[in-house]
């Protein structure tokens, strides 16, 4: 057993114990993050974590920077890619409508804001969320104010979406009923009759289901 511990401190990487710390937030919030805790979530001694990080609070920066990277920036980038800026919003409404997970999650971290260290990262995601977001309204041929508008419309019914689906995660858990509703918010987020697809077509994009 000892080898194995050993074995798994050399191999374990600072994004490991991110990934763990992010684990545990979504859990039991930030006040679930902790070396003991986290060490035995990894199957490792509390040593393994001082390879990486000096602190408990190196940890938690860490952890919320991964997060930024892949529930924002690397979800921009893949929204990028997709040149028909009607169907680049359904991708973004798509992948950001994930797991519950995910969603209990950034709820955490939300609950957390008062952190200045924390509270920084969310006001920068949300604003480079809405700032792109806006920027795809404009592409879909809105003026500057109305684009503003509708991402303002589309980022905040995103939030609550993820503050339902915590208090009352029956409300869109059954009989299929989340993907139908994600199909109805996208019809109803996406102006119709402007941009390059017809207005029928967002009810074909299924939302996308993240490991939990």
């Amino acid at each position: 057993m000892a080898t194995s511990k050993t074995s798994n401190k050399q191999t374990l990487s600072a994004e490991d114990w991110a990934d763990a710390a992010l684990a545990a937030m979504a859990d039991g919030g930030l006040e679930a993050v902790a070396v003991e805790p986290l060490a035995r979530r990894l199957g490792v001694t509390k040593g393994s974590f001082y390879w990486h990080f000096a602190n408990r609070d190196a940890v938690v920066r860490a952890a919320i920077e991964l997060w930024a990277q892949r529930e924002t920036d690397d979800i921009i980038e893949i929204a990028r890619k997709v040149t028909a800026p009607r169907r680049r919003i359904q991708t973004i409404f798509k992948l950001a409508n994930g797991s519950e997970r995910e969603g209990r999650l950034y709820l955490a971290i939300a609950a957390a804001s008062r952190d200045p260290m924390i509270g920084h990262v969310i006001e920068k995601v949300s604003r480079r969320r809405l700032e792109y977001l806006k920027a795809c309204y404009t592409e879909l041929g809105l003026a500057d104010r109305d684009a503003r508008k509708w991402a303002t419309f589309a980022y905040s019914t995103f939030l609550g979406t993820l503050q339902l689906r915590r208090d009352d995660a029956a409300a869109l858990s059954s009989d299929g009923f989340f993907t139908e509703y994600v199909r109805h918010l996208i019809e109803m987020l996406i102006p119709k009759n402007i941009g390059d697809q017809p207005p029928g077509e967002p009810g074909d994009v299924q939302p996308e289901e993240r490991a939990a």
